[in-house]
């Protein structure tokens, strides 16, 4: 099974376009727990628990483990041991380098870790990302037009006749012959990402952005969803996992989670 059908196969099981962050920083976490690495699993451990019956996906951006040093690793483990099977993970690491790097990171982000999917920076060129597409069941998210601000300092650059970020697109396209390439495009375009959605109308589209910066969520999920109202993958983080800072924060990251997959079903 092609990444590409193992995306529709969870949002038709879930009924759930929702991919929820744990983007855990330990700074953050309701006092009781403590800030320590273990406390990061616990809190992992007590959202998944709470939400996965709601998301098609859970992405790890992988920085808030690094920092952790040697710790952050076995917490990533066990938090990806936790995550039921079925329910797609992503490793948000935005890597991208030369073939024989990629090769090494790709083996630690599927291999070692067993993410199903991770996103990679594309600027190097086609040998920087073959290594992580040789498995069709892997997905490899490209960045194409990030949410962030500072995206327009070189993604809205025209090469040519079009921006950067469409010939991203185009090549992307031409490269997924294995059926496992998705975009990262951010809320914060709407009109960008309906634009996207008709250059790759078949491809998963990661979408960040919704809630704290400011993105629109029914133009997301209308412009970023495929035919069908499959193939968004509309990613909330801190809006979720910090629903709460006291001793219900599972609760209240549950509740979360159900009134954005309620309103992004709604927009379908």
């Amino acid at each position: 099974m092609t990444f590409q059908q193992r995306i529709r196969t969870v949002q038709q099981k879930s009924n759930s376009l929702l991919c929820i962050g744990l983007d855990t920083d330990a700074k953050l976490l309701p006092r009781h727990l403590g800030r320590s690495a273990d406390a990061v699993l616990s809190f992992n451990r007590r959202i998944i628990d709470a939400t996965h019956d709601l998301a098609c996906a859970y992405k790890l951006n992988l920085a808030f483990y690094e920092s952790l040093g040697e710790k952050g690793w076995r917490v990533m483990e066990k938090t990806l041991e936790h995550i039921p099977r079925g329910v797609i993970t992503v490793g948000d690491g935005k890597r991208g380098d030369i073939g024989n790097t990629a090769e090494r990171y790709a083996q630690a982000l599927f291999s070692e870790l067993g993410f199903d999917a991770v996103t990679v920076n594309p600027y190097m060129g086609y040998d920087s990302v073959e290594p992580f597409l040789r498995d069709k069941s892997k997905g490899v998210f490209l960045l194409a037009l990030t949410s962030n601000p500072g995206s327009k300092d070189f993604q809205r650059l025209n090469v040519g006749s079009r921006p950067l970020y469409e010939r991203v697109v185009q090549t992307a396209v031409k490269w997924n012959t294995k059926k496992n390439i998705g975009l990262v495009v951010g809320a914060t375009h709407p009109r960008e990402l309906q634009r996207v959605r008709t250059l790759a109308p078949d491809m998963p589209i990661l979408i960040p952005g919704i809630g704290k910066q400011g993105g629109d969520l029914k133009s997301a999920v209308q412009y970023g969803c495929a035919k069908k109202g499959y193939l968004a993958v509309i990613n909330a983080s801190r809006s979720i996992i910090y629903a709460s800072r006291g001793k219900d924060f599972a609760q209240a990251a549950r509740q979360e989670a159900m009134k954005l997959r309620e309103e992004i079903n709604r927009h379908r």
